[in-house]
């Protein structure tokens, strides 16, 4: 049982309290100056939502420089300010411990699952420690289906920038709800409630050693709860303000991962997907309203020109990975190019949706190393991006919104091709292509 792995100081921590009927985790490293306001929603939250439930924040800590742990455990909330209608049973129990294992956000999930089935904990919500428009009301939305509508899973709905969240956009949330079937528009968006047996369910794995423990947590807890059957909702949570990346700087350690984390469940729940045709909604809480994001600088000249070189430099990785077809259209979009202006640039959702697939299939045959298959993953993806952000430079959120349905919708109608593809169909191959090491010592590019 996943209690019996503590550390003696989480073990002591979780004796002292002996029981809670909430667990609210908050992964962290060097967030002082956001942790506090996170830390102050939760308490609010839960005093105003659930006064008469004995709940537990905990910070899992990677080993903050900052202060980080001291601000969780020094914030203070005065309830006079709350109007509450109800006085709380109990003050929020707070603690702060650092987790151990692989450096990352999965292994801070670990610690605190482990707690609240230690706790033996009805719910429990995730959030990330670097928001900014966290509100009382997100433990209210995030926790409620949850203690009181028979869910197992809560996944967020939120409103964020066009050119936020594009690893979600272009790859994740389009294969996820073409393979699943279920449309849960945020599957690795951060913020997550859980019920206790899927709680139980996760802490039973043994894939905790693996990318999961860094990036992958989020699509890894998603993929699990739909596959598996378990009761999936979604709830509005309004905007998400959070220190956001331009989708052109390095996020390939995060892509690799991610997808990785996709493609390694891919292959576990192969008989699951291949039954799937179609999506359905899921069920969605919480009153949408439209708010204001802030805006996010993409550096699009950057983007193509890192594709540019990984035409010249991965072309032998991506004809191994890639089929004929697709590999030569990819070909051709890299010598256009060179002579097209940056404004007509565009890589076709049929195409790309193949080159996601493609990638997919050969994850699984391994004619190339894993690790040197995702790094040239890379610029294909920062293509992707560049052309999306040529079509909606001038489109309001709901056009960007119904640009994102129609990838989906091509996901979906293109799911036949994968199906084809990853049973060992590849069609015709090119006989010149190089050997594994030598494609594979070609993946160096960087970005």
């Amino acid at each position: 049982m996943g209690s019996q792995a503590l550390n003696r100081d989480a073990l002591r921590a979780a004796e002292s309290i002996r029981h809670a009927d909430i667990v609210v985790g908050i992964p962290s490293y060097n967030n002082v100056r956001t942790v506090g306001h996170v830390v102050r929603a939760a308490c609010a939250g839960l005093a105003k939502y659930f006064p008469q439930m004995k709940a537990v924040i905990i910070n899992s800590d990677g080993g903050s420089t900052d202060g980080t742990p001291q601000a969780v455990l020094s914030t203070h909330v005065e309830d006079a300010h709350l109007l509450l209608l109800n006085t709380p049973l109990s003050g929020v129990h707070r603690l702060s411990l650092p987790y151990h294992g692989i450096p990352g956000k999965g292994s801070a999930f670990r610690l605190i699952f482990q707690m609240a089935s230690h706790l033996e904990a009805k719910a429990c919500t995730v959030v990330d420690s670097d928001l900014r428009s966290i509100t009382p009301e997100w433990f209210d939305l995030l926790l409620r289906p949850i203690l009181f509508a028979g869910f197992d899973f809560v996944a967020p709905y939120y409103h964020r920038h066009k050119y936020d969240g594009t690893i979600t956009n272009s790859i994740v949330y389009p294969l996820t709800r073409a393979l699943y079937g279920l449309r849960v528009r945020q599957p690795i968006g951060g913020e997550f409630g859980i019920s206790a047996r899927l709680l139980k369910r996760y802490l039973e794995r043994d894939d905790w050693e693996t990318d999961v423990a860094r990036y992958g947590i989020d699509i890894w807890m998603t993929t699990i709860a739909i596959a598996e059957g378990y009761r999936v909702c979604q709830s509005f949570l309004g905007a998400k303000l959070h220190d956001a990346k331009d989708p052109g700087a390095d996020l390939s350690a995060m892509l690799q991962q991610v997808v990785g984390s996709v493609f390694s469940l891919m292959q576990e729940y192969e008989p699951v997907w291949r039954r799937r045709t179609g999506s359905e909604p899921a069920d969605l809480f919480g009153f949408r309203f439209d708010v204001g994001v802030e805006p996010i600088t993409v550096n699009v000249d950057r983007m193509i020109q890192v594709f540019r070189r990984g035409c010249a430099e991965l072309a032998e990785v991506w004809s191994l990975a890639l089929a004929r077809e697709t590999y030569e259209a990819v070909r051709r979009l890299g010598e256009a190019g060179d002579h097209a202006s940056r404004e007509g640039f565009h890589l076709e959702d049929e195409l790309w949706t193949h080159v996601v697939y493609d990638f997919a299939c050969a994850y699984r045959r391994q004619r190339v190393g894993r690790g040197h298959l995702l790094r040239s993953l890379t610029p294909l993806y920062l293509a992707r991006v560049a052309s999306f952000v040529h079509e909606t430079r001038e489109m309001l959120p709901a056009a960007v919104e119904e640009r994102i349905e129609a990838l989906c919708l091509r996901f979906e109608a293109e799911k036949p091709y994968l199906l084809e593809r990853y049973a060992g169909n590849e069609g015709p191959r090119r006989e010149d292509k190089p050997s594994l090491p030598e494609a594979a010592a070609r993946t160096g590019v960087e970005v």
